[in-house]
This record gives C-alpha cells, structure tokens and sequence, in this order.
C-alpha cells in the first residue's frame, strides 16, 4: 500500500474475505459445483466491489446507495454458505470461518448504513 493511502478497516477487510473467496469457489469448481459456486463468487466479492465504489462516492446518497448494496451482498453470501454447508459442499471448520466474516462485514455495513442514513444529509 503506498504510504499516502489512507488505511481503510473495511476495504481491506472485504478484499481479504473476498480473496478467500475465490479459492474456494475455484475448489468448488475443481469438484463440479458450478452453479453454488457461481452464485457465491457474484457475491462474495461484490462486497468489497461495492465498498470501493462508496470510498469514491459523489454524494452521501450514493455512499449510502454502495454500502447498501455491499450490505445485501453480504446476507446473500451468508446464505449461499449456510446452503453450501447444509448440501455438504463445504465442511464445518472452512463454514465456520467464512460465516463469521461474513456476519462480521454485515455487522459493519449495517452500522456504517444506519449512521449515513439517519445522521448525514445529502450534498
């Protein structure tokens, strides 16, 4: 990271989660699970997609328009996990983990989203 960029929790936080990810859609693939593994790869990494669209936002409104889209993504990713643990395409252990930060980004997106929408008025 150059030294003039600002350290951004979130950013790094869902690029991170959206690596992750990846290597796991990419091992779902290897065992022929397209279709669980297209929907979770959409997702899971339009997470972090949107959260750069909302550090480089115009308005508070569409800040808040980003944010509420990476929020969303996040509960979507949430239950293509839970469905992919329950059709025992991904063992309890790696669920476990990517739940976790999963409900974690849904944490800071819901909180992020509350204080944008009730506290900050357009530009």
């Amino acid at each position: 990271m150059a030294e003039f960029e600002k350290k951004n929790v979130l950013a790094d936080k869902s690029y991170q989660f959206a690596l992750k990810i990846v290597f796991l859609c990419k091992k779902l693939d290897s065992r022929k699970e397209y279709i669980l593994s297209r929907q979770l790869l959409k997702c899971g990494t339009s997470i972090g997609a949107n959260v750069s669209e909302a550090n480089g936002a115009i308005s508070n409104a569409d800040f808040s328009s980003k944010i509420s889209i990476a929020y969303k993504e996040s509960l979507e990713t949430k239950y293509w996990l839970k469905l992919l643990k329950d059709s025992k395409s991904l063992d309890e252990s790696q669920f476990l983990e990517l739940f976790e930060q999963a409900d974690e980004l849904s944490k800071i997106l819901y909180s992020i989203l509350k204080s944008t929408r009730i506290n900050k008025p357009d530009n």
